[in-house]
C-alpha cells in the first residue's frame, strides 16, 4: 500500500507539480510501441469482420460445421425436390444434379473455412489478443517501475537536503543511505524490465513480415477454394448440359428447323404436321382460311400446346382459323425462312423470268437446291396447300390468295428492319414464286405425300372426287400484301394491286367463273389455264433450241398436259397494246370494287 501511495503521489507531482520524469525508452522503441498499438487495433477489426464472413460456426468440428452450412441446406432441398418430381421431369433431374453439386461445394467451403480458421483467424487473434497485449502489459509494468524509481529518487534527494540543514545528522544520514539503496534497487528493476520490453518490441518489429504473411495466406486459401469449387462446377456442367440437350420437349416456335427436327427425331416439323392434319380434318372447306384472324387467346393456347408436344388437340379441331394462324405463326417465327436466306436471290431471279415455262423451270432448279429438311417440309406444306386450293370454289382460297397470305411467311430477305417491313418489300416477288409452286405442286413434287407421316394423328376422311391438281396462271396482275405482314392479330382482307402490261402471248379470255371474281376471298381476275412444262430440267437445266423439248430432258412425271403456251400468230387478233391496256383497266376496276367491298366489311 505504501508503494502504491508513493506511485500515486509521484504521478500527481509529475502531472501537476511538474516533478522530474525519467524517460527510459528510446525514440525507436517509442515508435515501435505506437506501431504495435495500431497493429493490434487493425488485427482485431480484421479478425472480427472475417468471422462474420464465415458461414459455419467458428470452433465447431467439421461434421457439425458442414451440416450448419446454408449450402448444405440448399443441397438437401434440391435433392428432395428432385426426388419428388421424379426422373420423368427435366426439372427434377436438374435439381438432383444441382443438389449433388451444391453438396460438394458445401464440402469445399467447409474445408476452406477450417483452413482459414487454422492459418489466418487463429494467428490474427493470437497477435491481436495475446502477443501484442503481453508486450503492452510489460510496457505498463515498466511505467510502474519508473514511477517507483522516480519516487525513491525524489525521497532520497529530499533526505540528502535534510542532512545539510538538519541537526540530527547521523539519523538523517542513515535514512538517506536506506533511500539510496531503494533507489538503486528500483533502478535495477527498471533496467531489467526495460531490457525485456525492448527485446520483445524488437522481436515484434522483426516479425512484421511473418504477420503480414497471414493476409497472403488468406488470399491463397480463397484462391484454392475457388479453384476447387470451379473444378466441381466444370465437372458437373457437361453432365447437366447433356441432360438439357437430350431433353426433346422444347418449344418448337422460334427454334431453327434443323434443331427441332434433330431434337424430336422427326422428318416434318410438329407444328406443320399437326396443323395440316387438323385442317385436313375440319378446315378444307372453311372460307377464308389463313385470311381470317383467329381469337388471340385460342391461338396462344394452341401454340403453347404445340410447344409442349401435347397430343390433346381435339378442342382445336373446331377452330380451323386458330390452327391456320398457328401454322402461319410457326413459319413466321422461324429464325430462317423455310425457303432459306441463302437462296433468296435465286428465288427472286427465277421469279423474274418472263417466259412462263422457263420461269417454272428456273423455280424448279432453285427448289431442288434447298437443304433436305427444308425441301421435305416445303413439299409437305405445298402438297397440302395444293389440296386446299382444290376446294377454292368453297373456301375461296385460290393459289393466288394462298400465296398472298402465306408467301411472306415462307420467304423474306435477310436485311435489317422489322419482319413486316421485309415482307412488304418482297411480297410481290414472293407471290410470283409461291403461286406457281402451288399451282403446279405435282410437277414440282411428283412424289406422293403421306400427311400423317409420324402416325400420331388420325387420318381424315378421304374427300370427294376432285382433280389432283388445279392450275392457275398469275396472268397480268401482281398481287401485293399491305405494308405490314398480316398476322393473327390483324389478318385483314386488304390487298393492294399493281398492274403491268401483259405480253401478247397471254390469253385474255375471261374465266367462266367471272361472277365470283369480286366475292370476298377470290381475286382471280381474268384467269387462263396454264399447264406445267413437259419436263423437269436437270441441274443446270439444258434448254434445246426452239421449243425447249430437246434430247436429254427429263420426261414429265405428272399427268400435266404436254402442251406449252403458244403466242398468238403475228397479225391475228387485237392489237397487243390495246388488249393489254383494256385488260389492265378491267382489272383495276375489279380491284377497286373488291377493295371497297373489303373496306366496308371491315367497318
Amino acid at each position: 500500500m505504501k508503494k502504491q501511495f508513493n506511485r500515486m503521489k509521484q504521478l500527481a507531482n509529475q502531472t501537476v507539480g511538474r516533478a522530474e520524469k525519467t524517460e527510459v525508452l528510446s525514440d525507436d522503441l517509442l515508435q515501435i510501441e505506437r506501431r504495435m498499438e495500431m497493429v493490434r487495433v487493425v488485427s482485431h477489426n480484421t479478425h472480427k469482420r472475417m468471422v462474420t464472413c464465415l458461414q459455419g460456426h467458428i470452433g465447431a468440428d467439421a461434421e457439425k460445421r458442414h451440416k450448419k452450412l446454408p449450402l448444405t441446406a440448399l443441397s438437401q432441398a434440391m435433392v428432395d425436390g428432385g426426388n419428388q418430381l421424379g426422373e420423368d421431369s427435366l426439372i427434377g433431374k436438374m435439381m438432383e444434379v444441382c443438389g449433388e453439386a451444391e453438396n460438394r461445394l458445401a464440402s469445399e467451403l467447409m474445408q476452406h473455412e477450417l483452413q482459414l480458421e487454422k492459418d489466418v483467424l487463429d494467428p490474427l487473434n493470437q497477435l491481436a489478443e495475446v502477443d501484442i497485449p503481453n508486450i503492452l502489459k510489460q510496457r505498463k509494468q515498466l511505467a510502474k517501475l519508473v514511477l517507483d524509481y522516480d519516487s525513491a529518487r525524489a525521497r532520497w534527494l529530499q533526505a540528502t537536503k535534510s542532512i545539510i540543514s538538519g541537526t540530527n545528522t547521523q539519523a538523517l544520514t542513515a535514512k538517506a543511505d536506506l533511500l539510496k539503496e531503494e533507489v538503486d534497487e528500483a533502478m535495477n528493476k527498471v533496467e531489467l524490465c526495460k531490457d525485456q520490453l525492448a527485446a520483445d518490441m524488437y522481436n515484434f518489429f522483426s516479425k512484421e513480415g511473418d504477420y503480414a504473411r497471414y493476409y497472403v495466406m488468406l488470399l491463397e486459401a480463397q484462391a484454392d477454394y475457388h479453384r476447387k469449387s470451379l473444378t466441381v462446377l466444370e465437372n458437373v456442367l457437361p453432365t447437366i448440359q447433356a441432360q438439357q440437350d437430350s431433353w426433346t420437349e422444347k418449344p418448337a416456335f422460334g427454334t431453327a428447323l434443323d434443331e427441332h427436327l434433330k431434337r424430336s427425331s422427326r422428318e416434318i416439323a410438329l407444328p406443320i404436321e399437326a396443323c395440316v392434319m387438323m385442317l385436313l380434318e375440319t378446315g378444307m372447306k372453311e372460307e377464308g382460311l389463313f385470311r381470317i384472324a383467329a381469337g388471340a387467346s385460342k391461338l396462344k393456347k394452341l401454340k403453347a400446346a404445340l410447344d409442349c408436344s401435347t397430343s390433346q388437340l381435339e378442342e382445336f379441331y373446331s377452330d380451323p382459323h386458330a390452327v391456320a394462324g398457328a401454322l402461319k405463326s410457326y413459319l413466321r417465327e422461324l429464325p430462317e425462312p423455310l425457303m432459306t436466306f441463302q437462296l433468296y436471290d435465286e428465288w427472286i431471279q427465277a421469279s423474274s423470268v418472263s417466259d412462263p415455262d422457263k420461269r417454272l423451270q428456273a423455280l424448279w432448279v432453285v427448289c431442288d437446291q434447298l437443304p433436305k429438311n427444308n425441301k421435305n417440309n416445303l413439299r409437305y406444306l405445298v402438297k397440302f396447300l395444293a389440296k386446299l386450293a382444290q376446294e377454292s370454289e368453297v373456301n375461296k382460297m385460290t393459289p393466288s390468295n394462298i400465296a398472298i397470305v402465306l408467301g411472306p411467311n415462307l420467304l423474306w430477305a435477310k436485311t435489317e428492319g422489322s419482319l413486316a417491313e421485309m415482307a412488304a418489300a418482297t411480297s410481290v416477288h414472293v407471290v410470283t414464286i409461291i403461286e406457281p409452286i402451288i399451282q403446279h405442286a405435282d410437277w414440282f413434287f411428283p412424289e406422293e405425300v403421306d400427311f400423317n407421316v409420324s402416325g400420331m394423328f388420325a387420318m381424315p376422311t378421304p374427300p370427294s372426287n376432285h382433280n389432283n391438281h388445279l392450275d392457275y396462271d398469275c396472268g397480268t396482275i401482281e398481287r401485293k400484301r399491305p405494308g405490314s405482314m398480316v398476322g393473327p392479330e390483324n389478318d385483314l382482307w386488304c390487298f393492294s394491286f399493281s398492274f403491268t402490261v401483259s405480253v401478247p402471248s397471254l390469253c385474255s379470255t375471261p374465266n367462266k367463273h367471272s361472277d365470283h371474281t369480286l366475292r370476298r376471298g377470290s381475286n382471280t381476275l381474268g384467269r387462263k389455264q396454264h399447264t406445267s412444262p413437259a419436263f423437269q430440267p436437270p441441274l443446270p437445266p439444258v434448254e434445246a433450241p426452239g421449243s425447249g423439248h430437246g434430247a436429254g430432258q427429263v420426261p414429265q412425271t405428272t399427268s400435266e398436259p404436254q402442251s406449252q403456251p403458244q403466242a398468238p400468230p403475228g397479225g391475228s387478233g387485237p392489237d397487243p397494246a390495246q388488249q393489254s391496256l383494256a385488260q389492265s383497266m378491267a382489272a383495276l376496276a375489279a380491284a377497286q370494287q373488291l377493295l371497297a367491298q373489303h373496306t366496308e366489311e371491315i367497318r
